[in-house]
């Protein structure tokens, strides 16, 4: 073979393989159902609005880098935008906690964090009140909720979803009790 010709076979396949992509990985913060998959809607804690901050708010996974840098992860998406995967799961997690109905909450998420090998974070501001427009907030409440989490994205999103599950349960146990006021997280 001659020279010229082996340099363009060699180049054009060092071309191609300088445009080759990873693969995109998609992930969702609503866990696989396990066991009876026959829950009931009735009674459940409808989700007025969930807000989170624009940078954390894309399809692409955003992580924290040092004390000031964050990184969009162009190859880890979520299933959709977070506000949406977000309402998605905690809509999921709130069927599992029977809750007199006639609530709604309002989610605020001040924080969404992601510290690969450190720890997933939801600082949150929610507000649980009676589903008439015209009645007070039952309960305004700010919670933090931290899960440790390991190096991969994998165990970045399980940590996630663990915070979520944690918020459902703080915030069906205001609608269940009957006094109003604010409960310190659950593990």
């Amino acid at each position: 073979m001659a020279f010229p010709l082996k340099f363009t076979l060699v180049s054009t396949l060092l071309l191609l393989a300088a445009c080759r992509s990873d693969p995109i990985q998609f992930h969702t913060l609503t866990p696989a159902q396990v066991g009876d998959h026959s829950r009931t809607t009735v009674g459940v804690i409808q989700i007025e609005s969930i807000s989170v901050p624009p940078q954390v708010d894309r399809a692409q996974i955003v992580i924290r880098q040092g004390n000031s840098g964050l990184a969009i992860l162009e190859t880890e998406w979520w299933g959709a935008t977070l506000v949406d995967e977000l309402n998605s799961a905690l809509a999921d997690q709130l069927s599992n906690y029977p809750a007199q109905s006639g609530y709604s909450v309002r989610v605020d998420v001040q924080r969404f964090d992601s510290v690969p090998g450190q720890y997933a974070l939801m600082d949150v501001k929610w507000r649980l009140r009676s589903a008439g427009e015209s009645e007070p907030a039952r309960v305004i409440c700010r919670s933090t909720l931290q899960t440790p989490s390991g190096p991969s994205i994998d165990e970045l999103v399980l940590a996630q979803q663990n915070n979520i599950k944690r918020l459902a349960a703080l915030i069906s146990q205001a609608a269940a009790s009957k006094q109003a006021g604010c409960l310190m997280p659950v593990n």
